[in-house]
């Protein structure tokens, strides 16, 4: 398990039907034309076991995708409107990255053995990420995160909007470039300008935060790719509508997060994906809206 990927939780799944649709249509999207785009990867540097590749051609219809993550005033709106209560808030815990937290809640949260940076924290959800005695001030346009497939999904019915597939979650984030390795080029700091949030410096113990930030970052920060989209690489994990693998029960996610790495974890670059059951949250996971045409 790498480190930007959080543990999961179990796999239950299904609550978008129990949210009510009142046809709310926020956030502005993208409209795309679609066409045939090199899906995919042969990068030497990616993960073969996470079937990056082969590189293949891959047609996508038209579709619309919305040009940010949803943030945490738009997912207010939601929950505002339906009452929703997400899978963190009813399972009474999630997923927090331990160097946000406070020493003493850092001690008392269970970690997992295989990812001990993460800790299991009662009461973390979207609305107090980092646990008891924390807000979202100053965050109301940072990424809404603690969000699962299951919660994502519900917003998507109450919003009339749907999630990508991972084809068009690609084909947008590639932003008209074909096989590059990240959303804008090559190079990750090109003239030295950081275009995404990720980490620096040593993982797990020390992040310089030369790119600005510790945590999440605006849902508008930094450069949009040639398409429009802002943070398709880094910030936080979003989810898509596929299944990692048919058959199986995990959901595939793209872009990496804040604690992402090239020394263990380059999952920020556009062709990587990884994966986590349906139900599991944690506070660098969050989602953008996808729309037929």
């Amino acid at each position: 398990m790498a480190g930007c990927c959080p543990p999961g939780r179990g796999g239950r799944q299904g609550q978008a039907e129990r949210v009510r649709t009142d046809g709310h249509h926020a956030g502005a999207l993208i409209a795309l034309p679609g066409g045939v785009f090199r899906m995919g990867t042969d990068d030497p540097d990616g993960f073969p076991d996470d079937r990056e590749g082969p590189v293949r051609e891959v047609t996508v219809a038209p579709f619309a995708i919305d040009a940010h993550c949803v943030s945490n005033a738009r997912f207010a709106e939601f929950v505002s409107a339906t009452g929703y209560r997400t899978d963190a808030e009813r399972y009474g815990w999630s997923y927090v990255f331990a160097r946000l937290l406070p020493g003493e809640l850092r001690k008392i949260s269970p970690r997992p053995q295989r990812t001990p940076w993460w800790c299991a924290v009662s009461g973390a959800y979207w609305e107090i990420p980092e646990g008891p005695g924390s807000d979202l001030e100053g965050r109301a346009e940072h990424p809404a995160v603690h969000i699962s497939w299951n919660d994502a999904s519900a917003y998507c019915v109450w919003a009339g909007r749907r999630l990508p597939t991972e084809a068009e979650w690609e084909y947008a984030a590639r932003g008209g470039l074909d096989q590059a390795r990240y959303p804008w080029g090559d190079e990750l700091t090109p003239g030295g300008r950081h275009r995404c949030n990720i980490w620096q410096g040593r993982f797990p113990v020390h992040n310089t935060a030369e790119d600005g930030y510790i945590g999440t970052a605006p849902v508008d920060a930094y450069e949009p790719n040639g398409f429009g989209l802002y943070n398709v690489a880094g910030n936080v994990w979003e989810w898509c509508a596929d299944r990692f693998e048919p058959g199986q029960v995990n959901i595939a996610m793209r872009g990496g997060s804040y604690l992402c790495h090239e020394s263990y974890c380059n999952r920020y670059r556009v062709a990587a994906r990884t994966k986590n059951t349906p139900d599991s949250s944690s506070g660098n996971v969050g989602f953008r809206v996808a729309a037929d045409l």
